[in-house]
C-alpha cells in the first residue's frame, strides 16, 4: 500500500508528473469533476487547521468524491486512549484515503504501517509536511517556470518549521539550488538538517540574521511564523515572534520578479501593505494546495487499486 508521509518518499521524476497532473487539473478542471466518484477521503486532525483541512476537503470535494473525518483530537476516540493504530484500522473500514495530521512526529508513519488505505501526512508535529512541499513546489516551478538554478531564503523560525525542513529536503535534489538561512540564532536551522541534507548533497547555503542584507540576492522569499505552539516558554516565544517583518521598505533592493511565499498562518510576519504587491504569491499558493492535493489523491487511489 502506498502512502506518502515524508517528501523523499516520492522521486523526483514522481514530483514532476504530480506537478504536470496539477497543472492539467488547472487548465482542465470539468476533466477531473467525476475522476473520485464514490470514493471517501478521512481527515483526521488532531491539531487545528484551516488550510490543510480545507484543502484537502476541497480537493476531494472537486473530484467528485465525499469527505468523513474530525477537525481536533477531542472529536475522536483519541480523547478516549485509542492508540493511533487503532484508530487507522478502524478508519480503513469506512475510507479509501486518509489524510492525517497529528502533534506527534512519526504518528501518520504508525498510521500507514496499521492501515489497509493509503495514508497522506498532513503534517506530524515539527517534523514533516509533504503536502505543503508539493504545494510549494508546484507554486515555485508556476511563478519562475522552473525549480532549478534558483536562491532561496528561508526567514523565521527554522528551527521549528516543518514546512521549511521539508521544502528543504525536496529543493537539495534540484540543480544549481542556493539556499539562505535567516533567522535570530536561537532559531536556527537544526545542524541534523544542515548535515544530512545541505552538507550531504552538496548544496550552496549562508546563514546570516539579516533580512535587509539577504534579501536582494533572492529570487525565492520563504517567510514563516513564530510558532507559539512549538514553544516550552512564553518568554522566549514573546522575545522572538517579531524578529522579522517583511513590510515595502524592505522590498526596494529586491528583485522585480522575487515570489514571496509563505505557508501561513500569517501573523504579522508580513505587513498587509505587502498583499497587493505582485511579487506577494502566499494566497496563490493556498489556491496551488487544492491541485497539489487532488493529483496526489488521484496518484494514491491509482496505486491502491494496482
Amino acid at each position: 500500500m502506498r502512502s506518502l508521509i515524508d517528501i523523499l518518499d516520492l522521486t523526483v521524476d514522481e514530483i514532476e508528473t504530480l506537478i504536470d497532473t496539477a497543472n492539467d487539473i488547472i487548465d482542465n478542471p470539468a476533466k477531473y469533476s467525476e475522476k473520485c466518484r464514490g470514493k471517501k477521503l478521512a481527515t483526521l486532525f488532531f491539531e487545528p487547521s484551516t488550510r490543510t483541512r480545507l484543502s484537502f476537503e476541497a480537493a476531494m470535494y472537486e473530484l467528485g468524491g465525499n469527505v468523513l473525518g474530525f477537525s481536533e483530537a477531542q472529536s475522536s476516540s483519541a480523547a478516549k486512549g485509542e492508540s493511533v493504530a487503532d484508530t487507522a484500522k478502524t478508519i480503513s473500514c469506512y475510507a479509501d484515503i486518509i489524510a492525517m495530521r497529528h502533534p506527534k512526529e512519526g504518528a501518520p508513519y504508525v498510521a500507514s504501517l496499521n492501515a489497509s488505505i493509503p495514508v497522506i501526512n498532513a503534517g506530524d508535529g515539527g517534523h514533516n509536511h509533504p503536502t505543503q512541499t508539493l504545494t510549494d513546489l508546484l507554486t515555485i516551478r508556476r511563478e519562475k517556470g522552473k525549480i532549478s538554478d534558483l536562491t532561496v531564503g528561508f526567514c523565521g523560525d527554522l528551527k521549528f518549521g516543518r514546512t521549511v525542513h521539508s521544502l528543504i529536503t525536496a529543493l537539495s535534489r534540484y540543480n544549481n539550488i542556493k539556499i539562505v538561512l535567516i533567522s535570530p540564532e536561537e532559531l536556527k536551522l537544526p545542524s541534523y538538517v544542515k548535515k544530512d541534507v545541505l552538507d550531504k548533497n552538496g548544496i550552496e547555503y549562508t546563514e546570516t540574521t539579516s533580512l535587509e542584507e539577504a534579501i536582494p540576492t533572492l529570487d525565492i522569499l520563504y517567510m514563516t511564523r513564530v510558532q507559539r505552539e512549538r514553544f516550552f516558554n512564553e518568554e522566549d516565544y514573546l522575545r522572538l515572534k517579531d524578529s522579522y517583518i517583511l513590510e515595502p521598505s524592505k522590498l526596494a533592493h529586491a528583485k522585480s520578479d522575487l515570489c514571496i511565499m509563505h505557508p501561513l498562518p500569517r501573523v504579522n510576519e508580513i505587513s498587509v501593505s505587502i498583499d497587493n504587491d505582485p511579487r506577494a504569491c502566499y494566497f496563490k499558493q493556498v489556491l496551488y494546495g487544492k491541485y497539489a492535493r487532488m493529483a496526489l489523491i488521484l496518484m494514491l487511489l491509482e496505486e491502491a487499486k494496482k
